[in-house]
C-alpha cells in the first residue's frame, strides 16, 4: 500500500514537472513577426530610442548629450523583489549587445525571451514593449548598432528564492503580458490621441512606473496611470489621470509643454527620475507630445493610486 502511495505521488509530481515545463516554455517570434521587422533605418530608431527611453536606465545616471548612447549598464533598481542591474546593451560585441540579431532584439522586446532561450526579467519593461509594431524595433536595432561599444558586462541581478528562478517567469507571463491596448479609445478618437497612446502604452511604457502593481508585480490596469508606489520603494510616482489628485487641471498644450522644457503650469520644473524621461520626451517631435498629451486626457480618471498624500507634478 505504502510503495503504491509513493509510487502514485512520484507520478503526480512527473506530471506535474512536466505541465510546469510546458507551461513555462518562452515563446518567440512567428516567422511572419521577424519579417516584420524589415531592414530598419537608423533615422526612425532614434526616435523610437528617445520614445523608448533606453539610455535612462542603460547609460550612467545623470548622463546628458553623446554621453547618453553610451549604453554600458549597471544602474541597480532595489526592489521588494531583489536588485536588477541593468545590462550592458552597447553595440559591444562581447560585453553588450553587438552580436545580436534583429530577430534577437524582437523576441527580447516582444517576448522577453533572450538569445539563450530564457525569459527576461520584467524590470525589463518588455510588457509595454509587446504593444509596439515589429518594423519599430527594426529601426530600434539599426539604430543601436550606431551607438559605442562600451566595454564591460555589467554585473548579474541578486535575487532570493523564490524569484531567481527564471523558469516561473513563463507562469507570470501568462498572467500580465499581452499586445493588446490598455485604453479602448473610440474607433473615432482623434488621431493624436491613437498616436499618443501607442507612444504612451508602448515604447514610452508610461504605466511602468504609473500604474501601481500587485503582490506579485503585475500591474494593476484597472488603475492605469493613476500613480503608484515608487518600484524601488521610495516615494511615490504621480497620478497622471485627470482624477482627483492627477492632471486634471491640465491641458493639453500645459502637458506637451511639459514634455518640451520641463516646466509645469505653475511653472515649477521637473525633478526626480522625471527629469530623464522628460529630456528624452524633448527629443521627440512636437506630434508626437501632442499625441502624448491628448492621450493623458483621455485616459479614464482615476483616484491616487498610493496612500492618500498630495501628488506631485507629473
Amino acid at each position: 500500500m505504502l510503495r503504491r502511495l509513493i509510487l502514485g505521488l512520484l507520478i503526480l509530481a512527473a506530471i506535474g514537472a512536466t505541465g510546469f515545463w510546458l507551461l513555462t516554455m518562452p515563446e518567440r517570434l512567428s516567422s511572419e513577426e521577424v519579417a516584420q521587422l524589415g531592414e530598419g533605418d537608423a533615422v526612425r530608431g532614434r526616435r523610437i530610442f528617445f520614445a523608448g527611453g533606453c539610455g535612462s536606465c542603460h547609460a550612467r545616471a545623470g548622463a546628458t548629450g553623446e554621453a547618453v548612447l553610451e549604453l554600458g549598464g549597471g544602474r541597480e533598481l532595489v526592489t521588494p523583489f531583489g536588485i536588477f542591474v541593468t545590462p550592458n546593451i552597447s553595440a559591444d560585441p562581447d560585453d553588450g549587445i553587438g552580436r545580436w540579431t534583429a530577430e534577437d532584439l524582437g523576441n527580447a522586446m516582444l517576448k522577453g525571451v533572450a538569445p539563450d532561450g530564457s525569459h527576461f526579467y520584467p524590470a525589463f519593461p518588455y510588457t509595454s514593449y509587446a504593444r509596439m509594431k515589429p518594423a519599430d524595433i527594426g529601426d530600434l536595432y539599426a539604430f543601436l548598432k550606431t551607438v559605442p561599444a562600451v566595454k564591460g558586462k555589467a554585473a548579474g541581478h541578486r535575487l532570493g528564492f523564490p524569484f531567481n528562478v527564471r523558469r516561473g517567469l513563463g507562469l507570470w507571463k501568462l498572467l500580465f503580458l499581452s499586445d493588446k491596448p490598455v485604453v479602448a479609445l473610440a474607433a473615432d478618437a482623434p488621431q493624436p490621441a491613437k498616436l499618443g497612446q501607442y507612444l504612451a502604452e508602448g515604447p514610452g511604457h508610461c504605466g511602468e512606473c504609473h500604474t501601481p502593481r500587485n503582490l506579485i508585480g503585475g500591474l494593476d490596469k484597472g488603475r492605469w496611470l493613476a500613480g503608484a508606489v515608487a518600484a524601488e520603494g521610495q516615494g511615490t510616482v504621480p497620478n497622471i489621470t485627470t482624477g482627483e489628485g492627477g492632471i486634471g487641471s491640465w491641458s493639453e498644450k500645459d502637458i506637451a509643454y511639459f514634455f518640451e522644457t520641463g516646466f509645469t503650469p505653475d511653472f515649477d520644473s521637473v525633478g526626480g527620475s522625471m527629469a530623464e524621461v522628460q529630456r528624452n520626451l524633448a527629443e521627440l517631435t512636437p506630434e508626437d507630445r501632442e499625441g502624448i498629451a491628448a492621450y493623458l486626457k483621455a485616459v479614464p480618471p482615476h483616484p491616487n493610486g498610493y496612500p492618500a498624500r498630495t501628488a506631485p507634478a507629473p
